[in-house]
């Protein structure tokens, strides 16, 4: 139905033919854009929402709380508020299907003190769980804990109400809560699990200060329920003039009906008591016999002084009371609400009572003009725009409407602006976006849309745009299109966009018009878009092509063109006239046809002819009459008009009663009516809707008026065809989607109701079952889905037999049908579903035919002699038989036949089993002995079965000998034959081994004497990481979850905010002897875990990151404690494990000193490594699902089931990628991959050489980009798994690679960027392979020339040179590495390695140890193994890389190279040594050698001075400063302390000089117990 004005007289009778599809589509394409709208799915139905000013989208589903983007594109963090990791609800949300507002967990989502000075942003949260419990949390990350909370706050029961609003006040602007919620519910149940105490079970309104410690129970006042009142179900709480209102309905939990009128409750908003301020009742009841007393949603339009509310009468459970009438929009002035509020209050309890006897609440009537009535709302949100009041309904069905409303509040016919395809009912809060007016968030179930609230590109002109008097849209000149403001460019211009305002009398229009009696103008009249180029102007013959007038002018002045009048203009027929000015043009066609045949001025001016008045005739533009006279505009001839202004006719909508003027004009002629069928139809229409009833061929003029929406035009429908006098056919028109009251009117009388009818959807199919069946028919045949009830027939659609209609039978969610037979077509064949609505056909799915089942025997079996058992053998097939399908008949005797009943179908390895039985015979064995044959129907399909034969015992007897003997004679033969086959084949097996065995000798010598690799001198920037990361990786290796609590912004805190508990135990931890006590004391407990110690050692680093020297001094007393317990054992053992605080603590600090050292000096060979090893690795095939390698230095990682390969080299064209980037971008590469590489790894190759070429990705990603074969013209898209994928006997699917596809040398590939839906990594399962192939493939060959990989003969020794060929192509790179690790820059060591070395030296020498050995092992424990080895097996620590698990295995053995070096003992390898150490035994003395004169070097520098080493430490420490959070490393580290408390306080009273530090601990603690009182922790 169009979108009309409300007072625009009715239609005439619609024509009788229905829309196609294709014309109903583009009817209706502005509601059905959609697919483009952002949308946000939640795991569980969505409870409640709102939109902060800056923060985001919150969205509450189940137990969760989501905070989004605006563009619902991105999660910025969850709260998990029942469990960490589970989202479900506790409890299931019993009926009814569509719950009343608030009826969740999530009971209040309140966004406040947004853009406060002095305040961040909070929300407050109210959830079900811990009794109705309520939170206030930080707006910027749910992620943080709770700032204050509280119980019994809000309902604690998911189908209770709760509503409430967050107000300053009070002079100390403080927050308040007032909050109305449901808190207790009648059932007996849920009453026991949360209801609240017996003294608070009567509050229905409370207020809190929300600025406590805590949200507290008590109240700083509350308003109970009157007496027996009943429960109250509140919809929402809006601030408005200096109160607070609350939105409610009184309603019978248990029987689900509303007891009372809706009203709204008023109090003070104030920050001391809470004030009853009165109550007022809401009467929206209009049109409807029974009222409505359901409230279901709310919105103040707080500019207009004006609320909005949508009401609805009861719809029984099943909806089967809805009408057109159900639901209506009222609109109530919030002064008359204030004026009416009695103090009397008859839900309450109030101080003063104020009611007379008898008193009954007062209904306020909602502005008459602005009522809407329509048969399922379910929201509403209204705004002012541009001084339009804008209202956004939601339905139960799935659509966002939109209304203007006029000047005097007059509601216009709304517009459907969005449709959900799953109709699924619209949640009772609509929530504007709180930045762009242009979006509205729109939920229902488990999602969020952000959907654009008008269809402005739905206006194709300027008048039409201008005049759909919707305030979002506007002209744009510049893109000469309908638009919002916003997307309107350049708006730097306030011309450049006309709003409605300015009326369609602005829009820019060419005219002509008679300047003198010889001379016609043409100009262009209306609002023009400011231009700085000139103005063209050009009229042309369309017949000729010749330019009649051509005109400029500057660009401040509009263009004109003069036509001077000429006889030869007369015979031009039709004429072009352009403006234009730089880009923008404008233009219109003339027509002068046949101007002098048309005798009256309206005819002469509704085409583009002119009307000379005095001389009272139609002339052509270009001919002489006086300008006085010349007339182009209708309203010059609006007598004429008024003249010959047709009559009414009947069925012009006017609906009096008109008594009959037939032969007897005194009798009134009664008409019946009974029906009408259907009662629902689809969007498109309906050509046969029969009306049922009396005397219907009496009437002679009978009309069927159908009333949708209130303030929408009715349709008028003539009759189609009148039956006979019981029946009557109408073809009814398209129409969106509601429900709609028919009535029939005869002759002009009164119009008859017939009752509603519902225009619903197009049907949608979701699944049919079962899909396959057999060749001829007659299997029943289901399909699921919805809105089946309106199919007009199911059509079966056959390539060769073309549409088949079939019977069926249909509900609203179902359709049945039996399949027709193909017999005589293909075997197998596939059909296309198809339902037909109207003249449009809708793909339902398709049904494949497969050959007719095939039955190989039967056997009847007695069981007892009352029943027997018939087993019916079938081959296996892909059908779905059920009980309803089969019908099974014994034929037995002289023709006598039995029905069995089907029991059960089981399916073996090779055939199928039907059984069935013949229950309550009185002789089974006769029949069985009698039996012949088995009759089986399977739909269409009828077949005999034969019963199988059992042989009689002599013939086996006679048959058994014989066969034995040829069985015997037969095996020996075939034995023999075999075993020479076997010979045979097992000397080519060998010979084809030993051929290979010899080429991949000779190949691996040749390529570790020819073979070399081109390593990269220059790769670009280091990616290095920042030292913050790189420390927290160092320290916390294993525990990631630390990084973002120890990373937050230290100087965004208030230096105000500063804990005083964590100040006093920073000071104590600065006592050494009482921080050494603590550490010795922890290390003595049992269960302080080796975790626990490296936990600690970390946390007391970060807090002591800014005092380096101190931590320094604390590393010298603890090395040396743990120094004199190694001595009493084994001196060698000390530092190598890391069992004790003071070894990991030993790992941090030397990662703090030589961060810089690492980064300047070592960091650039040891990513040169990296690198060059990856380029090594990806030269040979990888096998993508193991991530082994032909190249590689760890044998664990070898691939030695390798193919045959080959290298494919490939033009590669990056078509219009990168997109609006410089043109310096090489575009068109060549990549060398291998045939054996997959499609994802040829993708990787083709990225990396892109980087390599233009140094920078410009944007691209790798998971964004997909390619393409060129073959010609055709383009293949290329994938590691698409129908042409290989799969093997087991089930695994072989992933596709470049020789798959045959991809050759000189190919050309495009690579394209993919429009969404791209994933970031792919892993595959066990049913993929790619080179390694499962072991039932593994001495096959496969065949086929698109996979010439041969399998046979594999040995993994034949590959060992590949090991070593890796280790000469990175040798180079590795011993600049070692050498950058061990030399000495500029004769300096780094500070700590010389500090450290001298100190174990004095130490060795003060214990009067004389080994060297000893002192060298403790060197080698604390810095390469303690920390070298640990960043050459992970680069990650130092680098922004990945690391793949096949690098980690190479680094490995590089790593254990290096420790090596560093080794006294030598090692004595025999030939079964493994081959990780056997790869760098020869290298290993060399570095030995210079490892010790590394050494020698350090020990002969000369000593650095204390103040050398303090001031180094002092820098570093400045360095670090603000870097981490050491507040968190307090608490961390008191938690320790708190958990061994009395074992660490018996030791300081043990010790002597530690009594201050004790009485320190005991007021730390303090503090920090009363901080936990006041739930700050």
């Amino acid at each position: 139905m169009e979108v009309s004005r409300r007072k625009a007289p009715p239609r005439p009778p619609r024509p009788a033919a229905p829309l196609p599809l294709l014309a109903y589509l583009l009817a209706l394409a502005a509601p059905s854009r959609g697919a483009d709208e952002p949308v946000w799915r939640s795991e569980q139905a969505i409870g409640a929402i709102a939109a902060s000013r800056a923060d985001g989208v919150f969205v509450a589903s189940g137990s969760c709380l989501d905070q989004l983007d605006y563009s619902l594109e991105h999660r910025l963090s969850r709260l998990y508020r029942d469990q960490a990791g589970n989202c479900t609800e506790p409890v299931s949300l019993a009926p009814p299907a569509r719950p009343r507002p608030g009826s969740s967990f999530s009971k209040l989502l309140l966004p406040y003190s947004e853009g406060a000075a002095d305040l961040q942003g909070l929300l407050l949260t109210g959830w079900t769980f811990d009794r109705g419990a309520c939170e206030v949390r930080l707006l910027g990350n749910l992620s943080h804990s709770s700032l204050r909370n509280g119980t019994e706050v809000v309902s604690c029961h998911p189908q209770g109400s709760t509503a409430g609003v967050v107000y300053r006040a009070g002079d100390q602007n403080r927050w308040y809560l007032a909050v109305a919620a449901t808190y207790v519910l009648p059932e007996p149940e849920t009453a026991s699990r949360c209801n609240p105490a017996a003294s608070d079970r009567d509050t229905a309104i409370a207020l809190k200060d929300t600025e406590g410690r805590s949200l507290a129970t008590e109240e700083l006042g509350r308003l109970k329920l009157r007496g027996g009142a009943g429960s109250l179900h509140f919809v929402d709480a809006f601030l408005w003039n200096g109160s607070v209102y609350f939105p409610y309905y009184p309603y019978n939990y248990t029987s689900g009906a509303a007891t009372g009128w809706p009203s709204m409750v008023r109090i003070a908003q104030s920050a001391k008591v809470l004030q009853f301020q009165g109550q007022a009742a809401l009467d929206c009841g209009h049109g409807h016999p029974d009222g409505r007393r359901l409230l279901l949603s709310s919105s103040l339009v707080e500019a207009l002084g004006v609320w909005a509310g949508v009401f609805s009468a009861a719809t029984g459970e099943g909806q089967e009371k809805r009408s057109p009438a159900t639901t209506a929009l009222c609109l109530f002035r919030m002064s008359e609400i204030q004026e009416r509020a009695k103090s009397c209050s008859w839900d309450f309890q109030t101080a003063e009572q104020n009611c007379k006897e008898g008193e009954q609440p007062e209904r306020v009537q909602p502005i008459a003009s602005s009522t809407l009535i329509h048969s399922d709302l379910t929201s509403v949100y209204g705004t002012v725009v541009m001084n339009r009041t804008v209202l956004f309904l939601g339905t139960g069905d799935g659509q966002l409407l939109k209304v203007i409303l006029g000047e005097n509040l007059t509601s216009n016919c709304p517009e459907v602006i969005y449709e959900i395809k799953e109709e699924t009912p619209v949640f009772y809060k609509l929530v504007p976006h709180p930045k762009k007016n242009i979006y509205i968030y729109l939920t229902a179930g488990k999602e969020v849309r952000r959907i654009r609230v008008a269809n402005c590109s739905k206006h194709k002109s300027c008048t039409e745009c201008l005049t759909a008097t919707d305030p979002h849209c506007g002209w744009c000149h510049s893109l000469q299109r309908c638009t919002f403001k916003e997307d309107c460019v350049p708006l730097d211009n306030y011309e450049n966009w006309l709003d409605i305002s300015f009326g369609a009398k602005k829009c820019p229009q060419i005219n002509l018009f008679r300047s003198s009696e010889d001379k016609t103008t043409v100009t262009v009249v209306g609002s023009l878009p400011p231009r700085r180029s000139e103005w063209k102007c050009v009229v042309k013959n369309l017949d000729t092509g010749r330019e009649l007038c051509k005109g400029r002018s500057p660009p401040g002045r509009v263009c004109t063109c003069n036509m001077p009048t000429r006889a030869t203009y007369k015979d031009v027929l039709a004429v072009n006239v352009t403006f234009s000015s730089g880009s923008w043009h404008l233009s219109k066609r003339f027509n002068f046809t046949n101007c002098s045949s048309f005798r009256e001025c309206p005819a002469c001016i509704g085409t583009d002819c002119a009307w000379c008045k005095s001389e009272r005739k139609c002339i052509h533009p270009f001919t002489a009459c006086d300008p006085s006279d010349y007339k182009t505009n209708q309203e010059h001839c609006q007598v004429a008009v008024e003249k010959r202004a047709p009559s009414k006719t009947a069925g012009g909508g006017r609906f009096t009663e008109i008594r009959s003027s037939r032969a007897n004009p005194g009798l009134q002629q009664v008409f019946y009516i009974k029906s009408i069928e259907p009662r629902k139809i689809s969007t498109l229409g309906k050509s046969n809707v029969i009306v049922t009833g009396a005397n219907f061929s009496q009437a002679s003029n009978i009309t069927m008026i159908l009333k949708g929406t209130s303030t929408c035009d009715k349709d008028v429908i003539q009759v189609s065809h009148v039956l006979n006098d019981t029946h009557m056919k109408f073809s009814l028109p398209s129409s969106r989607k509601e429900m709609k009251d028919v009535c029939i009117q005869f002759d002009g009388g009164n119009c008859t109701s017939v009752g509603p009818l519902s225009y619903i959807a197009l049907p949608h199919c979701s699944l049919i079952y079962p899909a396959t069946t057999w060749i001829s028919g007659g299997q029943n045949i289901t399909i699921l889905g919805r809105n089946f009830d309106v199919i007009d027939n199911l059509i079966i659609s056959h390539e060769l037999k073309g549409n088949i209609n079939v019977s069926e039978y249909c509900m609203a969610t179902s359709c049945r049908f039996s399949a027709p037979s193909f017999k005589g077509s293909k075997a197998r064949a596939n059909v296309t579903v198809k339902l037909r609505v109207q003249e449009t056909y809708l793909d339902c799915g398709s049904l494949q035919y497969l050959e007719d089942p095939r039955f190989t025997g039967c056997r009847v079996e007695p069981e007892g002699d009352t029943e027997l058992e018939v087993k019916i053998q079938k081959e296996n097939d892909d059908f779905n038989i059920s009980k309803t399908d089969i019908e099974i008949t014994l034929f037995h005797g002289e023709n006598k036949q039995l029905n069995c009943s089907f029991e059960n179908i089981t399916r073996n390895q090779d055939l199928t089993i039907i059984l069935c039985k013949i229950k309550g015979i009185t002789n089974a064995n006769s029949i069985d002995t009698s039996s012949k044959k088995v009759r089986v129907k399977l739909g269409n399909l009828e077949l005999y079965v034969e019963q199988e034969t059992v042989p009689t015992t002599w013939y086996f007897l006679i048959v058994l000998p014989v066969l034995l003997v040829i069985v015997i004679f037969a095996a020996v033969g075939v034995t023999r034959h075999k075993s020479k086959e076997l010979s045979r084949k097992q000397s080519q097996q060998l010979e084809l081994l030993e051929s290979e065995l010899r080429k991949e000798i000779r190949d691996g010598f040749a390529e570790l004497q020819m073979d070399k690799l081109d390593v990269v001198d220059s790769f670009g920037t280091v990616p290095f990481l920042d030292y913050k990361h790189f420390a927290l990786r160092t320290f916390f290796p294993e525990s990631g979850g630390f990084t973002h609590i120890f990373t937050e912004d230290m100087h965004n805190r208030d230096a105000s905010d500063k804990n005083e508990s964590l100040t006093a135990l920073d000071a104590l931890i600065c006592n050494k002897s009482f921080l050494v006590t603590v550490i010795h004391t922890l290390e003595k407990q049992k269960n302080f875990s080796v975790k626990d110690r490296c936990l600690f050692a970390s946390f007391l680093t970060i807090a002591l990151q800014t005092k380096l020297v101190y931590l320094t001094s604390i590393l010298e007393v603890l090395t040396r404690d743990l120094m004199e317990q190694s001595s009493n054992m084994q001196p060698k053992l000390m530092l190598r494990r890391t069992e004790s605080v003071v070894e990991k603590l030993l790992t941090n600090w030397m990662s703090v000193c030589l961060s810089g050292f690492l980064r300047e000096t070592v960091g650039e060979p040891f990513y040169l490594l990296v690198t060059t090893l990856n380029q090594k690795i990806n030269k040979g095939p990888v096998d993508v699902i193991t991530c082994k390698a032909l190249y590689t230095l760890n044998e664990d990682w070898l691939l030695w089931q390798v193919p045959e390969f080959s290298t494919v080299a490939l033009n590669v064209v990056f078509e219009k990628i990168p997109e609006n980037e410089s043109a310096d971008v090489c575009r068109n590469i060549s990549v060398n991959v291998l045939d054996c590489d997959t499609i994802g790894q040829a993708k990787e190759k083709i990225f990396q050489a892109f980087l390599s070429k233009n140094g920078s990705p410009y944007g691209l990603q790798l998971n964004e980009i997909g390619l393409e074969l060129q073959v010609g013209t055709r383009q293949k898209e290329l994938l590691d798994i698409d129908s042409s994928s290989v799969i093997l006997e087991d089930g695994i699917t072989k992933l596709n690679t470049i020789g798959h596809y045959e991809i050759s040398n000189g190919s050309t590939i495009k690579v394209f960027k993919k429009i969404a839906n791209f994933t970031t990594d792919v892993e595959y399962s066990e049913d993929h392979c790619h080179l390694i192939l499962p072991d039932s493939e593994a001495f096959q060959d496969v065949q086929g020339k698109r996979h010439r990989g041969k399998h046979k003969f594999k040995v993994k020794e034949m590959y060992l040179t590949k090991l070593l060929s890796t280790k000469v192509a990175i040798h180079s790179v590795l011993e600049k590495l070692f050498r950058s690790i061990w030399s000495l820059p500029n004769s300096r060591a780094p500070f700590a390695i010389k500090y450290f070395f001298d100190f174990l030296d004095a130490q060795a020498e003060n214990k009067k140890i004389t080994d060297p050995d000893v002192v060298h092992i403790w060197k080698t424990n604390s810095l390469p193994l303690r920390f070298w080895v640990n960043i050459l097996k992970n680069p990650q620590f130092v680098f922004d890389i990945k690391k793949t698990p096949h690098i980690d295995g190479c680094l490995s053995v590089i790593a254990q190279a290096f420790m090596d070096a560093f080794s006294l003992t030598e090692q004595q390898l025999g030939k079964e040594a493994p081959t990780n150490k056997l790869l760098y035994a020869k290298d290993i003395p060399t570095y030995k050698e210079e490892v010790k004169s590394y050494y020698k070097a350090i020990r002969d520098l000369p000593p650095l001075s204390s103040s050398e080493m303090e001031e180094f430490l002092t820098q570093e420490s400045k360095k670090h400063e603000n870097e981490f959070n050491e507040e968190v490393a307090l608490t961390e580290i008191y938690k320790y302390i708190v958990k061994y408390f009395d074992e660490i306080l018996n030791k300081l009273e043990r010790e002597r000089g530690l009594e201050e530090a004790q009485k320190q601990l005991l007021h730390v603690k303090v503090l920090f117990d009363e901080k936990k009182k006041c739930k700050w922790m």
